[in-house]
Protein backbone atom coordinates (compact mmCIF):
# COMPACT_ATOMS: atom_id res chain seq x y z
CA UNK A 1 0.00 0.00 0.00
CA UNK A 2 1.42 3.36 -0.95
CA UNK A 3 1.64 5.73 2.02
CA UNK A 4 0.29 9.23 1.56
CA UNK A 5 1.19 12.38 3.43
CA UNK A 6 -1.31 14.74 5.00
CA UNK A 7 -1.14 17.20 2.09
CA UNK A 8 -1.83 14.55 -0.58
CA UNK A 9 -5.56 14.11 0.17
CA UNK A 10 -8.45 16.63 0.19
CA UNK A 11 -9.03 16.42 3.95
CA UNK A 12 -5.36 17.07 4.63
CA UNK A 13 -5.38 20.07 2.32
CA UNK A 14 -8.49 21.46 4.06
CA UNK A 15 -6.87 21.06 7.48
CA UNK A 16 -3.67 22.71 6.30
CA UNK A 17 -5.63 25.59 4.75
CA UNK A 18 -7.70 25.99 7.93
CA UNK A 19 -4.64 26.02 10.16
CA UNK A 20 -2.92 28.51 7.86
CA UNK A 21 -6.00 30.76 7.87
CA UNK A 22 -6.30 30.58 11.66
CA UNK A 23 -2.62 31.40 12.05
CA UNK A 24 -3.03 34.31 9.63
CA UNK A 25 -6.02 35.58 11.62
CA UNK A 26 -4.03 35.45 14.85
CA UNK A 27 -1.12 37.16 13.14
CA UNK A 28 -3.38 39.94 11.84
CA UNK A 29 -4.93 40.37 15.29
CA UNK A 30 -1.47 40.53 16.88
CA UNK A 31 -0.28 43.10 14.34
CA UNK A 32 -3.46 45.14 14.82
CA UNK A 33 -3.05 44.98 18.59
CA UNK A 34 0.55 46.09 18.34
CA UNK A 35 -0.39 48.94 16.02
CA UNK A 36 -3.29 49.99 18.28
CA UNK A 37 -1.05 49.94 21.35
CA UNK A 38 1.56 52.00 19.54
CA UNK A 39 -1.03 54.49 18.34
CA UNK A 40 -2.61 54.61 21.81
CA UNK A 41 0.75 55.34 23.38
CA UNK A 42 1.40 58.06 20.81
CA UNK A 43 -2.03 59.61 21.38
CA UNK A 44 -1.52 59.43 25.14
CA UNK A 45 1.81 61.21 24.81
CA UNK A 46 0.19 63.97 22.73
CA UNK A 47 -2.72 64.33 25.17
CA UNK A 48 -0.27 64.64 28.06
CA UNK A 49 1.66 67.20 26.01
CA UNK A 50 -1.53 69.20 25.42
CA UNK A 51 -2.47 69.15 29.09
CA UNK A 52 1.07 70.23 29.92
CA UNK A 53 0.80 73.18 27.53
CA UNK A 54 -2.52 74.18 29.08
CA UNK A 55 -1.08 73.87 32.58
CA UNK A 56 1.95 76.05 31.78
CA UNK A 57 -0.24 78.51 29.91
CA UNK A 58 -2.53 78.83 32.96
CA UNK A 59 0.50 79.34 35.20
CA UNK A 60 1.88 82.07 32.92
CA UNK A 61 -1.50 83.77 32.91
CA UNK A 62 -1.73 83.57 36.73
CA UNK A 63 1.75 84.99 37.22
CA UNK A 64 1.07 87.82 34.79
CA UNK A 65 -2.15 88.67 36.65
CA UNK A 66 -0.26 88.42 39.98
CA UNK A 67 2.33 90.92 38.76
CA UNK A 68 -0.34 93.37 37.67
CA UNK A 69 -2.26 92.98 40.93
CA UNK A 70 0.94 93.45 42.98
CA UNK A 71 1.77 96.61 41.03
CA UNK A 72 -1.64 98.12 41.67
CA UNK A 73 -1.51 97.25 45.36
CA UNK A 74 1.95 98.80 45.62
CA UNK A 75 0.71 102.00 43.96
CA UNK A 76 -2.29 102.28 46.26
CA UNK A 77 -0.77 101.19 49.57
CA UNK A 78 2.98 101.59 49.03
CA UNK A 79 3.50 98.47 51.12
CA UNK A 80 6.81 96.64 50.39
CA UNK A 81 4.98 93.33 50.56
CA UNK A 82 3.27 94.11 47.25
CA UNK A 83 6.64 94.90 45.69
CA UNK A 84 8.02 91.61 47.00
CA UNK A 85 5.03 89.76 45.54
CA UNK A 86 5.67 91.48 42.22
CA UNK A 87 9.32 90.39 42.14
CA UNK A 88 8.42 86.87 43.21
CA UNK A 89 5.87 86.55 40.37
CA UNK A 90 8.37 88.01 37.90
CA UNK A 91 11.06 85.51 38.91
CA UNK A 92 8.64 82.61 38.53
CA UNK A 93 7.30 83.89 35.19
CA UNK A 94 10.62 83.80 33.34
CA UNK A 95 11.13 79.97 33.38
CA UNK A 96 7.42 79.41 32.71
CA UNK A 97 7.64 81.56 29.56
CA UNK A 98 10.68 79.54 28.41
CA UNK A 99 8.83 76.27 29.08
CA UNK A 100 5.74 77.49 27.21
CA UNK A 101 7.88 78.47 24.22
CA UNK A 102 9.53 75.00 24.22
CA UNK A 103 6.22 73.15 24.45
CA UNK A 104 4.62 75.12 21.60
CA UNK A 105 7.64 74.99 19.30
CA UNK A 106 6.24 71.99 17.39
CA UNK A 107 2.95 73.77 16.52
CA UNK A 108 3.29 76.50 13.89
CA UNK A 109 -0.17 77.82 14.79
CA UNK A 110 1.15 78.78 18.23
CA UNK A 111 4.26 80.60 17.02
CA UNK A 112 2.58 83.98 16.28
CA UNK A 113 0.48 84.12 19.48
CA UNK A 114 3.54 83.13 21.52
CA UNK A 115 5.57 85.94 20.00
CA UNK A 116 2.81 88.43 20.73
CA UNK A 117 2.51 87.17 24.34
CA UNK A 118 6.22 87.74 24.91
CA UNK A 119 5.96 91.22 23.35
CA UNK A 120 2.93 92.17 25.44
CA UNK A 121 4.55 90.91 28.65
CA UNK A 122 7.68 92.95 27.90
CA UNK A 123 5.68 96.14 27.31
CA UNK A 124 3.55 95.60 30.44
CA UNK A 125 6.66 94.91 32.51
CA UNK A 126 8.26 98.14 31.31
CA UNK A 127 5.19 100.12 32.44
CA UNK A 128 5.06 98.20 35.74
CA UNK A 129 8.70 98.87 36.48
CA UNK A 130 8.23 102.60 35.85
CA UNK A 131 5.25 102.96 38.21
CA UNK A 132 7.03 100.91 40.89
CA UNK A 133 10.06 103.18 40.67
CA UNK A 134 7.87 106.33 41.13
CA UNK A 135 6.25 104.82 44.23
CA UNK A 136 9.66 103.97 45.73
CA UNK A 137 10.62 107.67 45.20
CA UNK A 138 7.57 108.80 47.11
CA UNK A 139 5.76 110.02 44.02
CA UNK A 140 2.69 107.89 44.34
CA UNK A 141 0.43 110.56 42.81
CA UNK A 142 2.63 110.65 39.70
CA UNK A 143 2.49 106.88 39.49
CA UNK A 144 -1.32 106.94 39.62
CA UNK A 145 -1.54 109.59 36.92
CA UNK A 146 0.85 107.56 34.73
CA UNK A 147 -1.23 104.41 35.34
CA UNK A 148 -4.44 106.18 34.36
CA UNK A 149 -2.98 107.65 31.17
CA UNK A 150 -1.09 104.42 30.24
CA UNK A 151 -2.74 101.78 28.03
CA UNK A 152 -1.90 98.96 30.47
CA UNK A 153 -5.51 97.90 30.74
CA UNK A 154 -5.70 97.41 26.98
CA UNK A 155 -2.43 95.45 27.02
CA UNK A 156 -3.72 93.14 29.72
CA UNK A 157 -6.94 92.66 27.77
CA UNK A 158 -4.95 91.78 24.62
CA UNK A 159 -2.74 89.45 26.70
CA UNK A 160 -5.82 87.67 28.04
CA UNK A 161 -7.13 87.34 24.47
CA UNK A 162 -3.81 85.82 23.36
CA UNK A 163 -3.95 83.39 26.26
CA UNK A 164 -7.47 82.39 25.24
CA UNK A 165 -6.33 81.95 21.62
CA UNK A 166 -3.48 79.67 22.65
CA UNK A 167 -5.71 77.73 25.03
CA UNK A 168 -8.31 77.35 22.28
CA UNK A 169 -5.65 75.94 19.92
CA UNK A 170 -4.65 73.36 22.54
CA UNK A 171 -8.31 72.44 23.10
CA UNK A 172 -8.66 72.00 19.33
CA UNK A 173 -5.63 69.73 19.25
CA UNK A 174 -6.95 67.80 22.24
CA UNK A 175 -10.31 67.23 20.52
CA UNK A 176 -8.54 66.18 17.30
CA UNK A 177 -6.29 63.74 19.12
CA UNK A 178 -9.19 62.35 21.10
CA UNK A 179 -11.00 61.74 17.79
CA UNK A 180 -7.91 60.02 16.32
CA UNK A 181 -7.61 57.84 19.40
CA UNK A 182 -11.29 56.90 19.21
CA UNK A 183 -10.90 56.07 15.52
CA UNK A 184 -7.84 53.93 16.27
CA UNK A 185 -9.72 52.07 19.00
CA UNK A 186 -12.64 51.52 16.64
CA UNK A 187 -10.35 50.22 13.90
CA UNK A 188 -8.66 47.88 16.36
CA UNK A 189 -12.03 46.63 17.57
CA UNK A 190 -13.15 45.93 14.00
CA UNK A 191 -9.91 44.08 13.15
CA UNK A 192 -10.03 42.01 16.33
CA UNK A 193 -13.71 41.23 15.77
CA UNK A 194 -13.09 40.13 12.17
CA UNK A 195 -10.06 38.09 13.21
CA UNK A 196 -12.08 36.50 16.02
CA UNK A 197 -14.95 35.64 13.68
CA UNK A 198 -12.50 34.25 11.16
CA UNK A 199 -10.81 32.18 13.86
CA UNK A 200 -14.17 30.85 15.02
CA UNK A 201 -15.07 29.99 11.43
CA UNK A 202 -11.74 28.22 10.97
CA UNK A 203 -12.30 26.31 14.21
CA UNK A 204 -15.73 25.19 13.03
CA UNK A 205 -14.37 24.13 9.62
CA UNK A 206 -11.48 22.30 11.28
CA UNK A 207 -13.82 20.55 13.70
CA UNK A 208 -16.16 19.43 10.92
CA UNK A 209 -13.21 18.32 8.78
CA UNK A 210 -11.61 16.38 11.64
CA UNK A 211 -14.98 14.83 12.43
CA UNK A 212 -15.38 13.76 8.81
CA UNK A 213 -11.81 12.51 8.73
CA UNK A 214 -12.40 10.54 11.93
CA UNK A 215 -15.52 8.98 10.44
CA UNK A 216 -13.63 8.07 7.25
CA UNK A 217 -10.79 6.69 9.35
CA UNK A 218 -13.23 4.58 11.34
CA UNK A 219 -14.74 3.18 8.15
CA UNK A 220 -11.24 2.53 6.78
CA UNK A 221 -10.25 0.71 9.95
CA UNK A 222 -13.40 -1.38 9.79
CA UNK A 223 -12.68 -2.27 6.18
CA UNK A 224 -9.04 -2.97 7.03
CA UNK A 225 -10.05 -5.21 9.92
CA UNK A 226 -12.36 -7.10 7.58
CA UNK A 227 -9.58 -7.39 5.04
CA UNK A 228 -7.07 -8.56 7.66
CA UNK A 229 -9.51 -11.25 8.72
CA UNK A 230 -9.12 -12.89 5.31
CA UNK A 231 -5.62 -11.64 4.46
CA UNK A 232 -3.74 -14.44 6.16
CA UNK A 233 -5.83 -17.00 4.34
CA UNK A 234 -5.26 -15.19 1.04
CA UNK A 235 -1.52 -15.03 1.71
CA UNK A 236 -1.40 -18.78 2.39
CA UNK A 237 -3.35 -19.45 -0.81
CA UNK A 238 -1.11 -17.16 -2.87
CA UNK A 239 2.01 -18.66 -1.28
CA UNK A 240 0.84 -22.16 -2.07
CA UNK A 241 0.04 -21.13 -5.63
CA UNK A 242 3.46 -19.53 -6.04
CA UNK A 243 5.20 -22.56 -4.55
CA UNK A 244 3.27 -24.84 -6.89
CA UNK A 245 4.07 -22.61 -9.88
CA UNK A 246 7.74 -22.47 -8.88
CA UNK A 247 7.87 -26.23 -8.50
CA UNK A 248 6.19 -26.64 -11.88
CA UNK A 249 8.74 -24.28 -13.50
CA UNK A 250 11.63 -26.17 -11.92
CA UNK A 251 10.17 -29.50 -13.05
CA UNK A 252 9.67 -28.09 -16.55
CA UNK A 253 13.27 -26.82 -16.61
CA UNK A 254 14.51 -30.21 -15.49
CA UNK A 255 12.43 -32.10 -18.06
CA UNK A 256 13.41 -29.73 -20.87
CA UNK A 257 17.09 -29.85 -20.05
CA UNK A 258 16.92 -33.65 -19.61
CA UNK A 259 15.11 -34.10 -22.92
CA UNK A 260 17.58 -31.78 -24.66
CA UNK A 261 20.45 -33.86 -23.42
CA UNK A 262 19.31 -37.04 -25.29
CA UNK A 263 19.54 -35.57 -28.81
CA UNK A 264 22.67 -33.67 -27.75
CA UNK A 265 24.31 -36.95 -26.72
CA UNK A 266 23.38 -38.40 -30.13
CA UNK A 267 24.84 -35.38 -31.91
CA UNK A 268 28.02 -35.64 -29.86
CA UNK A 269 28.24 -39.38 -30.56
CA UNK A 270 27.75 -39.04 -34.31
CA UNK A 271 30.22 -36.13 -34.30
CA UNK A 272 32.77 -38.43 -32.72
CA UNK A 273 32.10 -41.04 -35.43
CA UNK A 274 32.48 -38.39 -38.13
CA UNK A 275 35.71 -37.27 -36.51
CA UNK A 276 36.96 -40.86 -36.48
CA UNK A 277 35.99 -41.29 -40.14
CA UNK A 278 37.95 -38.24 -41.30
CA UNK A 279 41.29 -39.96 -40.85
CA UNK A 280 40.57 -43.01 -43.14
CA UNK A 281 39.06 -40.58 -45.65
CA UNK A 282 42.19 -38.43 -45.55
CA UNK A 283 44.34 -41.57 -45.97
CA UNK A 284 42.23 -42.60 -48.97
CA UNK A 285 42.73 -39.20 -50.59
CA UNK A 286 46.48 -39.47 -49.97
CA UNK A 287 46.58 -42.95 -51.60
CA UNK A 288 44.51 -41.84 -54.55
CA UNK A 289 46.81 -38.85 -55.13
CA UNK A 290 49.79 -41.19 -55.08
CA UNK A 291 48.37 -43.89 -57.40
CA UNK A 292 45.91 -42.02 -59.62
CA UNK A 293 46.21 -38.32 -59.07
CA UNK A 294 43.98 -37.57 -62.05
CA UNK A 295 40.87 -38.84 -60.25
CA UNK A 296 41.28 -36.58 -57.17
CA UNK A 297 39.70 -33.14 -57.61
CA UNK A 298 40.68 -30.05 -55.66
CA UNK A 299 37.22 -29.87 -54.08
CA UNK A 300 37.54 -33.44 -52.78
CA UNK A 301 41.01 -32.76 -51.44
CA UNK A 302 39.86 -29.57 -49.57
CA UNK A 303 36.72 -31.27 -48.28
CA UNK A 304 38.64 -34.23 -46.85
CA UNK A 305 41.58 -32.32 -45.41
CA UNK A 306 40.11 -28.93 -44.33
CA UNK A 307 36.36 -28.41 -44.62
CA UNK A 308 35.26 -31.61 -42.91
CA UNK A 309 37.66 -31.35 -39.89
CA UNK A 310 36.79 -27.65 -39.47
CA UNK A 311 33.03 -28.32 -39.54
CA UNK A 312 33.41 -31.14 -37.05
CA UNK A 313 35.42 -28.78 -34.79
CA UNK A 314 32.62 -26.18 -34.90
CA UNK A 315 30.03 -28.83 -34.09
CA UNK A 316 32.06 -30.04 -31.12
CA UNK A 317 32.49 -26.48 -29.79
CA UNK A 318 28.76 -25.76 -30.10
CA UNK A 319 27.72 -29.07 -28.54
CA UNK A 320 30.16 -28.50 -25.66
CA UNK A 321 28.64 -25.06 -25.03
CA UNK A 322 25.15 -26.53 -25.30
CA UNK A 323 26.16 -29.17 -22.76
CA UNK A 324 27.41 -26.50 -20.32
CA UNK A 325 24.19 -24.50 -20.68
CA UNK A 326 22.04 -27.57 -20.03
CA UNK A 327 24.14 -28.39 -16.98
CA UNK A 328 23.62 -24.82 -15.73
CA UNK A 329 19.85 -25.13 -16.12
CA UNK A 330 19.93 -28.44 -14.30
CA UNK A 331 22.01 -26.88 -11.52
CA UNK A 332 19.52 -24.03 -11.09
CA UNK A 333 16.66 -26.50 -11.08
CA UNK A 334 18.32 -28.66 -8.41
CA UNK A 335 19.08 -25.57 -6.25
CA UNK A 336 15.44 -24.54 -6.45
CA UNK A 337 14.37 -27.95 -5.17
CA UNK A 338 16.96 -28.18 -2.39
CA UNK A 339 15.54 -27.77 1.12
CA UNK A 340 17.15 -24.85 2.93
CA UNK A 341 18.68 -25.48 6.35
CA UNK A 342 19.00 -22.27 8.41
CA UNK A 343 21.83 -22.12 10.91
CA UNK A 344 23.83 -19.48 12.75
CA UNK A 345 26.58 -18.13 10.50
CA UNK A 346 29.39 -15.78 11.49
CA UNK A 347 29.78 -13.78 8.30
CA UNK A 348 33.44 -12.85 8.84
CA UNK A 349 34.38 -16.52 9.33
CA UNK A 350 32.40 -17.58 6.24
CA UNK A 351 34.03 -14.92 4.07
CA UNK A 352 37.46 -15.88 5.42
CA UNK A 353 36.80 -19.53 4.49
CA UNK A 354 35.73 -18.49 0.98
CA UNK A 355 38.90 -16.40 0.60
CA UNK A 356 41.04 -19.35 1.70
CA UNK A 357 39.29 -21.68 -0.76
CA UNK A 358 40.14 -19.41 -3.73
CA UNK A 359 43.47 -18.18 -2.36
CA UNK A 360 45.36 -19.56 -5.37
CA UNK A 361 43.13 -17.57 -7.71
CA UNK A 362 43.53 -14.40 -5.63
CA UNK A 363 47.32 -14.76 -5.53
CA UNK A 364 47.63 -15.64 -9.23
CA UNK A 365 45.66 -12.52 -10.19
CA UNK A 366 47.54 -10.27 -7.74
CA UNK A 367 44.40 -9.20 -5.88
CA UNK A 368 44.39 -7.55 -2.44
CA UNK A 369 41.35 -8.77 -0.49
CA UNK A 370 40.32 -6.98 2.72
CA UNK A 371 37.51 -7.92 5.11
CA UNK A 372 35.98 -5.27 7.40
CA UNK A 373 35.48 -6.63 10.89
CA UNK A 374 33.54 -7.10 13.08
CA UNK A 375 30.60 -8.64 11.22
CA UNK A 376 27.28 -9.83 12.65
CA UNK A 377 26.03 -13.37 13.06
CA UNK A 378 22.94 -14.21 11.00
CA UNK A 379 20.65 -17.22 10.61
CA UNK A 380 20.59 -18.44 7.00
CA UNK A 381 21.41 -21.36 4.70
CA UNK A 382 25.18 -21.82 4.70
CA UNK A 383 25.46 -23.57 1.32
CA UNK A 384 23.38 -20.98 -0.56
CA UNK A 385 25.11 -18.04 1.15
CA UNK A 386 28.54 -19.52 0.45
CA UNK A 387 27.68 -19.96 -3.25
CA UNK A 388 26.47 -16.34 -3.46
CA UNK A 389 29.51 -14.79 -1.79
CA UNK A 390 31.95 -17.08 -3.62
CA UNK A 391 30.51 -15.98 -6.96
CA UNK A 392 30.58 -12.26 -6.04
CA UNK A 393 34.13 -12.34 -4.63
CA UNK A 394 35.52 -14.38 -7.55
CA UNK A 395 33.86 -12.05 -10.07
CA UNK A 396 35.38 -9.07 -8.25
CA UNK A 397 38.86 -10.60 -8.71
CA UNK A 398 38.20 -11.50 -12.36
CA UNK A 399 37.19 -8.26 -14.10
CA UNK A 400 40.23 -6.13 -13.23
CA UNK A 401 41.15 -2.69 -14.52
CA UNK A 402 44.30 -2.90 -16.66
CA UNK A 403 45.95 0.24 -15.24
CA UNK A 404 45.79 -0.40 -11.47
CA UNK A 405 46.34 -3.21 -8.97
CA UNK A 406 43.17 -5.11 -8.18
CA UNK A 407 41.57 -4.51 -4.77
CA UNK A 408 38.47 -6.16 -3.30
CA UNK A 409 36.82 -5.05 -0.06
CA UNK A 410 34.02 -6.92 1.73
CA UNK A 411 31.97 -5.17 4.44
CA UNK A 412 28.66 -5.61 6.25
CA UNK A 413 26.17 -3.03 7.51
CA UNK A 414 22.96 -3.44 9.51
CA UNK A 415 20.03 -1.12 8.81
CA UNK A 416 16.22 -1.24 9.17
CA UNK A 417 16.10 -4.91 10.10
CA UNK A 418 18.33 -5.94 7.18
CA UNK A 419 21.92 -7.11 6.84
CA UNK A 420 23.69 -5.58 3.81
CA UNK A 421 26.81 -7.36 2.54
CA UNK A 422 28.82 -5.13 0.17
CA UNK A 423 31.49 -6.55 -2.18
CA UNK A 424 33.41 -3.63 -3.69
CA UNK A 425 36.16 -3.77 -6.31
CA UNK A 426 38.19 -1.22 -8.26
CA UNK A 427 37.90 -3.07 -11.57
CA UNK A 428 36.73 -1.92 -14.97
CA UNK A 429 33.14 -1.31 -13.88
CA UNK A 430 29.76 -1.99 -15.46
CA UNK A 431 27.78 0.23 -17.82
CA UNK A 432 24.69 1.55 -15.93
CA UNK A 433 22.53 0.34 -18.81
CA UNK A 434 23.56 -3.24 -17.98
CA UNK A 435 22.93 -3.11 -14.21
CA UNK A 436 19.77 -5.24 -14.52
CA UNK A 437 20.82 -7.13 -17.62
CA UNK A 438 23.76 -8.89 -15.90
CA UNK A 439 21.38 -10.73 -13.56
CA UNK A 440 19.50 -12.34 -16.47
CA UNK A 441 20.31 -15.91 -17.47
CA UNK A 442 23.01 -16.21 -20.17
CA UNK A 443 23.47 -12.40 -20.32
CA UNK A 444 26.84 -10.71 -19.84
CA UNK A 445 28.16 -7.15 -19.98
CA UNK A 446 31.22 -5.50 -21.41
CA UNK A 447 34.19 -7.10 -23.12
CA UNK A 448 33.86 -10.90 -23.24
CA UNK A 449 37.51 -11.73 -22.45
CA UNK A 450 36.82 -13.98 -19.46
CA UNK A 451 35.45 -17.56 -19.51
CA UNK A 452 31.82 -18.02 -18.53
CA UNK A 453 28.33 -18.55 -19.89
CA UNK A 454 26.47 -15.76 -18.07
CA UNK A 455 24.79 -17.94 -15.45
CA UNK A 456 26.70 -16.94 -12.28
CA UNK A 457 24.80 -13.76 -11.37
CA UNK A 458 21.49 -15.29 -12.42
CA UNK A 459 22.25 -18.11 -10.00
CA UNK A 460 23.19 -15.51 -7.32
CA UNK A 461 19.89 -13.67 -7.76
CA UNK A 462 17.85 -16.87 -7.59
CA UNK A 463 19.63 -17.95 -4.40
CA UNK A 464 19.25 -14.45 -2.86
CA UNK A 465 15.50 -14.57 -3.47
CA UNK A 466 15.28 -17.96 -1.82
CA UNK A 467 17.07 -16.56 1.24
CA UNK A 468 14.52 -13.73 1.44
CA UNK A 469 16.99 -11.19 0.09
CA UNK A 470 17.85 -9.09 -2.94
CA UNK A 471 20.95 -8.37 -4.98
CA UNK A 472 21.81 -5.05 -6.62
CA UNK A 473 24.82 -3.26 -8.08
CA UNK A 474 26.21 0.26 -8.23
CA UNK A 475 28.87 0.94 -10.83
CA UNK A 476 30.25 3.22 -13.51
CA UNK A 477 32.55 2.26 -16.34
CA UNK A 478 36.18 2.51 -15.27
CA UNK A 479 35.30 3.15 -11.60
CA UNK A 480 34.83 -0.36 -10.22
CA UNK A 481 31.62 -1.97 -8.99
CA UNK A 482 29.89 -2.65 -5.66
CA UNK A 483 27.40 -5.51 -5.29
CA UNK A 484 24.95 -5.26 -2.39
CA UNK A 485 23.41 -8.43 -0.95
CA UNK A 486 20.47 -7.56 1.32
CA UNK A 487 19.40 -10.37 3.67
CA UNK A 488 17.06 -10.74 6.66
CA UNK A 489 18.93 -11.31 9.93
CA UNK A 490 17.01 -14.56 10.39
CA UNK A 491 15.78 -16.80 7.57
CA UNK A 492 12.21 -18.08 7.85
CA UNK A 493 11.74 -21.62 6.56
CA UNK A 494 8.12 -20.80 5.68
CA UNK A 495 9.23 -17.80 3.60
CA UNK A 496 11.97 -19.84 1.97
Amino acid sequence: MRSTSLGENPIGRILIAAMATGFLALLVAAVAAGYAIRQGNRHTDWVIHTYRVESVLTEVRRLAEQKETARRGYMLAGTPAFLASFEEAHAALIPQIAELRRLTADNVRQHAPMTQVIQQLAEIEQSQRLTNALVRQGRGADALRLFRTDSGLQRMARLRTLFETMAGEERRLLALRDAEQASSRQTFSVVVTVAGLLFILVSIVSFLTVRRYTADLHRSRTALASLNATLEEQVHERTADLALANEEIQRFAYIVSHDLRSPLVNVMGFTAELSAATQPLADLIDRAEAEAPQIVTEEARLAAREDLPEAIGFIRTSTAKMDRLINAILKLSREGRRVLAPEMIALDQLIEQIADSIRHVIDDRGVTLTIARPMPVIVSDRIALEQILSNLIENATKYRHPSRPAEVHVSVAETRGRVIVAVRDNGRGIDPRDHQRIFDLFRRSGQQDQPGEGIGLAHVRALAYRLGGTISVESQLGEGATFFLSLPPSLSIEGA
